[in-house]
């Protein structure tokens, strides 16, 4: 953006100059691999730049116009806060072949058929005899109604910050963890190209989809089951300038390994989910979306620790109490 000077005004043209270069727009950093921090400083609420085990407070807008303040704060003194306020939160089903892998395959059976013929030399008789060969190849397959994104809704007040507690509700039973890499938008996006589609994207951050799955199955939609308050574990940080579809994504349990694959195995990348979304929702800026879980996930209990730990983000660490 080009800022005019007044004529009358230049003796303040270099501060006005100083000043304009300070200022940064969420477009000059979507590529330059920084991390951002919503957080909580006594009545103080705020972005910051993580830089170390510090956080450089920001004036303006995260997803609009922004320049660097001199307040900094160590982050063991701050309360960190979910990365943004999302009008909505959607959330992707089935994107991993690891999550609806069935154990079953597509089986292709290939029959291979060889004549030989002879000929008698003294009857002059000729017969023919066919060998039948069979091969049998199995493959993995997406069933099709996963061959497009398959996007459902998380309620924005399911969201939950780092180090806070997952309750899980009296009558929920079995209640499930699932780490998933989290889409931040930083524009307004609708009917956006897969092409154009990451020009929309602020950064990433680390999310679990906490699922209660008897809801899940029985109920008609899964506005509780994935939806519940506080079944949306989403933080610390916002990445940018990274390969959010190459990042190895772990989720530990009391520190043990649970889930442990790469975003480069999802069914549906970064680009494509957004775009396809945007066809039929338009995104806001701030807007999350939890791109599914990979492999098998397992029950979460009282007393339990649960670590979503995603390359060049951080680790989204929460407890888990009951009701």
């Amino acid at each position: 953006m080009q800022r005019m000077i007044h004529p009358l005004r230049s003796f303040a043209a270099p501060l006005t100059m100083c000043l304009a270069l300070a200022v940064i727009a969420s477009s000059d950093v979507q590529a330059a691999g920084m991390k951002f921090a919503r957080f909580q400083s006594g009545d103080t609420i705020a972005y910051g730049i993580v830089e170390g085990d510090r956080v450089r407070q920001i004036d303006g807008e995260l997803f609009g116009d922004w320049k660097k303040t001199d307040k900094t704060f160590a982050l063991s003194d701050v309360t960190l806060l979910v990365p943004t306020e999302p009008s909505q939160v959607i959330a992707l089903a089935g994107n991993y072949h690891s999550h609806i892998a069935t154990g079953e395959k597509t089986v292709t059976t290939i029959v291979t058929t060889t004549t030989t013929t002879t000929t008698d030399l003294q009857s002059g008789e000729t017969t023919s005899n066919s060998t039948s060969t069979t091969e049998t190849r199995s493959s993995d397959e997406v069933p099709e109604k996963f061959r497009m994104p398959q996007p459902f809704y998380k309620s924005p007040s399911c969201l939950t910050a780092n180090e806070t507690n997952i309750v899980i509700p009296k009558e929920a039973d079995t209640v499930h963890f699932e780490a998933e890499l989290v889409i931040v938008i930083g524009r307004e996006a609708s009917k956006v190209s897969e092409v154009d589609a990451m020009d929309y994207v602020f950064g990433v951050t680390c999310g679990n989809d906490v699922s209660a799955r008897v809801w899940q199955r029985n109920d008609v939609q899964w506005w509780r089951a994935k939806g519940a308050d506080t079944f949306g574990p989403c933080g610390p940080f916002i990445a940018t300038g990274i390969d959010y579809d190459n990042l190895l994504t772990k989720l530990r349990l009391n520190g043990k390994v649970m889930q442990e694959e790469s975003t480069s195995h999802m069914i549906h990348g970064v680009a494509k989910s957004v775009s396809f979304i945007s066809q039929h929702v338009k995104l806001h800026p701030g807007d999350l979306i939890f791109t599914g879980t990979s492999g098998k996930t397992a029950a979460i209990k009282a007393g339990d620790v649960v670590e979503v730990d995603i390359e060049g983000i951080g680790v989204l660490r929460n407890h888990v109490v009951a009701e």
